[in-house]
């Protein structure tokens, strides 16, 4: 290879690795903003976000409550249904 075709291909990817590296400074910068804002916002409002997870664990712990009573009913049901099958099929055992 030449040093006309290094040269070539050195120019013809240079401005795309410029423009890739401004934007991954950009980006950064931008990150960083926005963490900094995230981090002020954080401070300025912990006491709202104590309420919010109190509040959100206390219905957490109701659907949770929910799921148990749903549990039990189904458990009761299908005992209820394993009973009678169990009739229904020693009452055919018998004939």
């Amino acid at each position: 290879m030449t040093d006309a075709q290094i040269l070539t291909i050195a120019l013809a990817t240079a401005p795309t690795m410029i423009t890739v590296l401004i934007g991954i400074l950009i980006n950064n910068s931008r990150i960083s903003d926005l963490n900094a804002r995230m981090g002020d916002f954080r401070t300025s409002n912990d006491g709202r976000f104590g309420e919010l997870r109190s509040y959100m664990d206390l219905r957490f712990n109701d659907v949770d409550r929910r799921l148990d009573e749903m549990k039990d009913m189904w458990r009761s049901e299908l005992h209820r249904v394993e009973v009678a099958l169990d009739a229904r099929l020693k009452h055919l055992e018998q004939r």
